[in-house]
């Protein structure tokens, strides 16, 4: 059950109502996600103005894909099923990086650049405090300052939304089995 009341579709403000009607009814997580939010859009607004561009509208320095790959990994890493779920780059990761590569970056097939992020984007996940100049140092070997300051910003952002979306239980919100 989600922790905040779902905002009646009919009752959404426009912004949340466009996102739940373009939502496909099967997915109940996505159009709760709009629903649970029916208290703020501006907050939901605001957000995906910054997240969007930066995540898959080629803003910032960081191709897409890496990008996705670290929301991935993460999204395990919090628990979070609507994260996990969702491809917000499909055409720049493969399912089966998606729905497994990224929780095991060593067995994978990817570039030591892209498992020096998803290790990196473990470490902040689960290990912040005790992430040190070597590793910092590890990561100014495959990313430009600019582009670990930008992996680090985005690493962040998904931990902390991601966290916010499972505190919500919006997995459960209405599980229509």
């Amino acid at each position: 059950m989600s922790r905040m009341p779902l905002v009646e579709p009919e009752a959404l403000p426009p912004y949340l109502k466009a996102i739940h009607d373009a939502t496909p009814e099967e997915n109940w997580l996505g159009r709760n996600f709009a629903r649970v939010f029916g208290p703020n859009p501006e907050l939901v607004q605001a957000y995906q103005g910054f997240y969007q561009p930066w995540h898959v509208g080629g803003a910032g320095r960081l191709e897409p894909r890496l990008k996705e790959l670290i929301r991935l990994r993460i999204a395990t890493l919090n628990g979070c099923v609507l994260c996990k779920t969702v491809r917000m780059a499909p055409e720049t990761v493969r399912e089966d990086e998606a729905a497994s590569g990224v929780d095991n970056a060593d067995a994978a097939d990817f570039t030591p650049r892209e498992r020096a992020a998803i290790h990196f984007a473990e470490k902040m996940a689960v290990d912040h405090h005790n992430i040190g100049d070597d590793d910092v140092a590890a990561m100014r070997r495959h990313f430009s300052d600019a582009e670990f300051l930008e992996l680090a910003m985005m690493a962040g952002q998904y931990i902390g939304f991601g966290r916010v979306l499972a505190m919500l239980q919006l997995e459960v919100a209405s599980c229509p089995i």
